[in-house]
Order: structure tokens, then sequence, then C-alpha cells
């Protein structure tokens, strides 16, 4: 997938803790980021096509918003969950490529999802995303995206985030499971 932000890619991601105290809205946040991710250039052929179904789990309508916008806009079929245990319910009807699920929701955690979720499907790439900071004090709460990719994540992304670094994450965790994966038969390639 060959996807280059214009202008930077300035589309910020804040998570629902970035946004307490603030006059904006979730509904006013969804236009600004309408208006900026329209700024990416997408493939233009099919051979540049990496299509992927992905699933978001994340309990923040704006969070949730956001990442589909840039996903889809990117060629990506995206289905969205509001929280662990509706995540879980897709994980097991439908097969994914790749999931996105914050930590820090309502009811069933993003680490206890994350654990459920590697029983379901040991082998799809997982996102973990937060909206926490991450502080270099010996005495704060533990980094809890570290934590995650050591259960077995395989990145992580801070919000707010950057649009150009969430379709990187994404084009890397694609890009490394299809080279993990096994190569399919050839079928012009039987015995004869």
């Amino acid at each position: 997938m060959k996807i280059a932000p214009r202008r930077g890619g300035q589309c910020y991601c804040p998570g629902r803790e970035a946004l307490a105290g603030r006059a904006e809205s979730a509904q006013q946040f969804h236009i600004e980021a309408s208006n900026l991710s329209t700024e990416l250039d997408l493939p233009s052929g099919s051979e540049d096509w990496n299509l992927a179904n992905i699933l978001i789990v994340d309990d923040d309508p704006a969070v949730q918003v956001t990442i589909r916008l840039l996903l889809e806009r990117a060629g990506h079929h995206v289905t969205v969950a509001g929280d662990g245990r509706k995540g879980l319910a897709l994980c097991a009807a439908s097969q994914f490529d790749l999931l996105f699920l914050d930590i820090f929701m309502p009811g069933m955690d993003g680490l206890e999802t994350m654990r459920h979720i590697r029983v379901q499907q040991p082998a799809i790439p997982i996102i973990v995303i937060s909206g926490r900071s991450i502080t270099p004090d010996a005495y704060a709460e533990p980094d809890f995206l570290k934590m995650a990719t050591r259960l077995g994540a395989v990145a992580s992304l801070q919000k707010p985030f950057r649009a150009d670094a969430l379709l990187a994450a994404v084009d890397g965790c694609l890009n490394s499971a299809q080279s993990s994966s096994p190569p399919l038969p050839d079928a012009g390639a039987g015995s004869r």
C-alpha cells in the first residue's frame, strides 16, 4: 500500500481524556477529521491496493470515526465495536486481518479482550491504542502500551496520533502478517 499524506498528514486523534474540559464535541472533531483525511493521496491502480478486513474496538466514538475514516479512505473494509465483549463476538463470527484495540474501555478492558482474542485467533495482528500518558516517572502508573506489546500486541499508538503513523502501523502489520503466512499453492504448478 502506498499512501502519502499531503502537508504532513496533520490529522490528530485525541482520546476522550484529551478532549475532557474542552469545548470541542465529538461531532466537531468528526468534521475536522473528515476535512483533514480528504488530503490523503490514495493508490490509483489495483496493483497498489492492500485491502484488509480490520476491526476497531474502542469505546470513544470520535476515535472510532477517525480511524474508520482513515482506513476506509485507504481502501480497507472496517468494522467497529464499542466495547470488548462486542469485539469478541465479532471476532468469533468473522475473520479479520488486523485489530485495533483500545486498552481502557468500560466493562472488559483491552488487555482482557486481547487475551480472549488470542485464544480465538492467535495469529491476528493487534495494534493497541491508548490516551493515557506515558511518563518516565517511576511512581506513575505503568506503561500500558508497552505492557500490551509484551502480552502479544504487534504495535501500539499513543493518542493523539498522526494519520501517517496510523497508516504506517497498519501497513507494517499487514506486510509482516503476509510475509509470515505460508505461500499459497500455485494453481499452474500442478504435477503432469
